[in-house]
């Protein structure tokens, strides 16, 4: 019933929307303080939140393509500030809820020029060019704010594992599928500024929120 809940929750209005899940972000946290000492960086394999700017990890640059068959790049990012999450088409589980709440991102940064959104298939030999259009139709993803990449299985997970720390229990076992509901938030500096749930209608209230904060300090 909760997961029925939320699916008719990331297809309301967001103007209507909005202004509540950030209401809620709020007084989650008790308080907001706007600054950019408030959001942390992430440079370590087990997710511990730092607020120490030096010596900061960066996600690697890397060469895909995206839903309309063009190479879609790290430097295609060049400036921006982005949510990257890791999906796969076929997926019955715990895509489909992220995808539904990407929409919610999706139209409430439409006017917003600096944020991108960006969904790595973890199936890149199932999701071609094609499968990838066909999806991005399906669930009315607009191509030039939202990418979906697909390229070499070899690229996706290096980043997956090595620059989003998305399978920190299992790097031993590199044939281990990369399956996670988190989204993280990177900065235009390529440094990872925070971590959610992708599934969460809570947690994009406080990546909204924690956008806000890039835009005002980047």
């Amino acid at each position: 019933m909760v997961l029925f809940q939320q699916r008719i929750v990331c297809q309301f209005s967001i103007k209507l929307f909005i202004p509540l899940i950030l209401l809620f972000s709020i007084i989650g946290c008790g308080y907001y303080n706007f600054s950019e000492e408030s959001l942390p960086y992430y440079n370590t394999q087990d997710l511990t939140p730092s607020w120490d700017s030096k010596n900061v990890h960066h996600i690697t640059k890397f060469n895909l393509v995206d839903q309309t068959g063009r190479i879609f790049s790290s430097d295609s990012l060049k400036n921006k500030v982005y949510i990257a999450n890791f999906f796969f088409t076929t997926c019955p589980s715990i895509c489909p809820k992220m995808t539904k709440c990407f929409q919610v991102l999706q139209d409430s940064l439409s006017a917003n020029n600096l944020v991108e959104l960006i969904s790595f298939s973890v199936m890149p030999w199932v999701d071609s060019v094609s499968k990838l259009k066909a999806y991005g139709l399906e669930n009315k993803i607009n191509p030039s704010k939202w990418h979906l990449l697909t390229g070499d299985k070899s690229i996706i997970y290096s980043l997956g594992r090595v620059s989003f720390f998305a399978d920190n229990n299992k790097l031993k076992d590199t044939t281990t599928f990369i399956h996670t509901d988190k989204m993280y938030l990177v900065d235009r500096y390529q440094q990872i500024r925070g971590i959610y749930n992708a599934t969460n209608m809570h947690d994009i209230g406080r990546v909204l929120a924690d956008i806000q904060i890039l835009g005002k300090t980047n």
